[in-house]
């Protein structure tokens, strides 16, 4: 029995990756019904969504006391929305916090590479939510 069997057996959800120019996975995701494209970063804590995609996927901001770090930016400033969906192909979320804060190095980051921009991160939060199974052979995320 194959993995991709053995997981399909056991009611995961099987989504294919996209390997970038800059050797990072995206993922397309589904966030308030609005479809975005996403890096998946199993190192991010949390789940973000970049400052300029608020209203693209209906965001409700609250000002938050964390500071963000990552992708050579420290005490970068923060806003948190909550009570958002997630979907990913045909696994979904109800309820999930996101972490909203100014992705430009990133996205400037990646256009320098060629690569296309990103509206934000799916991090751990999302991966342990869904019991994750990377498979890097064959670019593909599984969740439960």
């Amino acid at each position: 029995m194959s993995i991709r069997q053995l997981l399909t057996k056991k009611k995961y959800h099987r989504i294919p990756l996209t390997f970038t120019k800059t050797n990072h996975f995206e993922v397309k995701a589904t966030i308030n019904e609005i479809e975005g494209n996403f890096i998946l970063d199993t190192g991010a804590s949390n789940s973000c969504v970049g400052f300029d995609a608020i209203e693209k996927f209906d965001l409700f901001a609250q000002d938050s006391d964390v500071k963000a770090a990552g992708a050579g930016a420290t005490d970068m400033l923060t806003q948190v929305s909550k009570k958002n969906s997630i979907r990913i192909q045909l696994w979904s979320r109800k309820n999930i916090p996101l972490v909203l804060f100014d992705l430009t190095h990133v996205n400037t980051a990646l256009i320098t590479h060629e690569a296309e921009p990103v509206d934000g991160i799916i991090g751990a939060d999302i991966l342990k939510r869904g019991k994750a199974i990377i498979d890097y052979e064959r670019t593909c995320l599984y969740l439960k």
